[in-house]
């Protein structure tokens, strides 16, 4: 995230840009199924995220 980018300040917003994340990355090529460890030093929370793709539901 950029100084430009507005701040993230509700889950909807961190969907968004997982969203936009993931898709411009799986358009170039990117494998982005798996689990990735996200260590962000001694001032915040370690993560690990894991990313599956899931079946789309039935047009209605």
């Amino acid at each position: 995230m950029t100084t430009e980018e507005p701040p993230l300040e509700s889950k909807a917003d961190l969907n968004a840009e997982l969203q936009a994340l993931l898709v411009s990355a799986y358009e170039n090529g990117v494998d982005v199924e798996g689990a990735f460890d996200c260590r962000n030093g001694v001032d915040h929370p370690d993560w690990d995220v894991i990313v599956t793709e899931v079946e789309k539901n039935d047009p209605e």
